[in-house]
């Protein structure tokens, strides 16, 4: 299961291409090219609610969204889900630019650092009438709508028959969808058709379209990913925020590893740090071949430090589908109607709350990954985020004390050392880099063997 968001307007500058764990299947000749999918994943036990929010590229009248899912959803299991959530968990789990001002050498004080925090981005028509299923092995399980979304669950008994069902009503499939479909026919997967009804869509009066939520119950904790790549161009970027109750998440089936963090780089970077993020984050994908899912953030949702953005508040995390905030987990199943219930009152005293927060970013395409993302929650609760450093320098005389003037002498050091650790986040070229942050050749260190032996070379 995996994004969905539409966004009608600001589409004259598009993102580069994302994730999607479904595809979309446009009317007629519509042309759709997903290029951006959060997903926002609450796992506890056998229960997982997902919230799937992605951007399309395209102006159809009509389009849908098709999605495995482990079982047949009733109407209380699917919700319209507020964007926002996902704007401020983004905000929150951002890797972030942290600025320390170094101290006057002369006071003998413990330093007191500021930190400054920058984060990085950033009337309905009549239903066309539906083929005959039955004859193509195809079974509509259930359908109802919820807010703006037509709703169909599908299950099929081979893929031929499934995508028959889809042309059939008025769907263009993308080429390869077939294949694609089969691997979950086998694994008796159902299938989520939303359809958007742009009608009752113009009703809401939102230039958008609202995340739709799933909650189910399934021995599976994955995501397909692999639907994804039929009507994708290119690489594909997924990020997944995982909420859980006792630890971090990682996947099973391919490596997870965690993004560089706490390096001092020059202080240029200020001025673009989403573009030496983007180079950093690229540099990491290239050096481990795409194989692997990255880690951008681990952290109690109950506080931060430093903070990107305020955490979630026990409402808001309800509203993600954290059903456990009232108490424990319950021992038998709540009804499908329970996990979107209006969310109770908000959880007192602040510091750490019986949540913690998974960012898991990964880059992807059909050879690199060839299977859906498999999860699990480990009992790892080690705080970690993708955090870089600024260095303000002191700026006073070298006259001051002798500590201004062994300060002062170390600066060049220092700034050799930012440099080539930017260089090695990014594949940039150190003398580029040396250029671009004023520093002099001559600040960089010597390699330690030049004056050992006499000699020319």
């Amino acid at each position: 299961m995996c994004a969905l968001i539409v966004a009608f307007a600001a589409l004259s500058r598009l993102p580069e291409a994302r994730a999607f764990c479904g595809f979309y299947v446009g009317k007629a000749d519509a042309s759709l090219i997903n290029h951006a999918s959060q997903v926002v994943v609450t796992h506890l036990e056998d229960k997982t609610v997902i919230s799937l929010m992605n951007d399309y590229q395209g102006e159809p009248s009509e389009f849908a969204l098709v999605v495995p899912v482990p079982a047949v959803l009733q109407k209380g299991q699917v919700h319209v889900g507020d964007r926002e959530l996902f704007q401020k968990l983004e905000a929150y789990s951002a890797p972030r630019l942290v600025e320390y001002h170094d101290p006057d050498p002369c006071e003998i004080m413990r330093p007191m650092a500021s930190l400054a925090m920058r984060s990085f981005a950033a009337g309905s028509a009549a239903p066309a009438p539906m083929p005959e299923a039955s004859s193509l092995g195809v079974t509509i399980e259930a359908q109802y709508t919820v807010g703006e979304y037509d709703i169909v669950i599908l299950s099929a008994k081979e893929s031929a028959g499934l995508e028959t069902w889809l042309i059939q009503s008025g769907y263009k499939i993308p080429f390869g969808a077939q294949r694609a479909l089969e691997p979950y026919i086998r694994q008796d997967m159902k299938f989520f058709v939303a359809k958007v009804n742009l009608g009752e869509h113009q009703r809401t009066g939102l230039t958008y379209l609202r995340p739709l939520q799933f909650a189910f119950e399934s021995p599976k904790f994955m995501l397909p990913i692999r639907l994804g790549m039929i009507n994708a161009q290119g690489p594909q970027d997924l990020i997944v925020y995982m909420l859980t109750r006792d630890g971090r998440v990682e996947t099973t089936n391919y490596r997870t590893v965690k993004l560089p963090t706490g390096m001092d780089i020059p202080e240029y970077v200020r001025s673009d740090f989403p573009g030496f993020y983007k180079a950093m984050f690229d540099e990491q994908v290239k050096r481990n071949e795409m194989r692997a899912v990255l880690t951008e953030y681990v952290w109690n949702m109950g506080w931060c430090d430093p903070c990107a953005g305020p955490p979630l508040s026990s409402d808001e995390l309800k509203q993600l589908g954290v059903f456990w905030l009232d108490g424990d987990a319950p021992s038998t199943s709540p009804s499908p109607m329970n996990y979107f219930r209006r969310p109770g009152p908000m959880m007192g005293g602040g510091g750490s709350m019986p949540v913690m927060l998974t960012r898991l970013h990964v880059r992807y395409s059909a050879d690199t990954f060839p299977e859906d993302l498999v999860f699990q929650e480990t009992q790892d609760q080690e705080n970690f985020q993708a955090r870089y450093v600024l260095r303000d320098e002191w700026t006073g005389s070298p006259d001051a004390c002798s500590a201004a003037k062994n300060y002062l002498d170390d600066l060049p050091h220092r700034h050799a050392l930012e440099a080539q650790s930017l260089a090695d986040l990014t594949g940039w070229s150190l003398d580029a880099v040396m250029k671009k942050a004023g520093f002099g050749a001559s600040a960089m260190p010597k390699p330690w063997w030049q004056n050992m032996w006499k000699t020319s070379e």
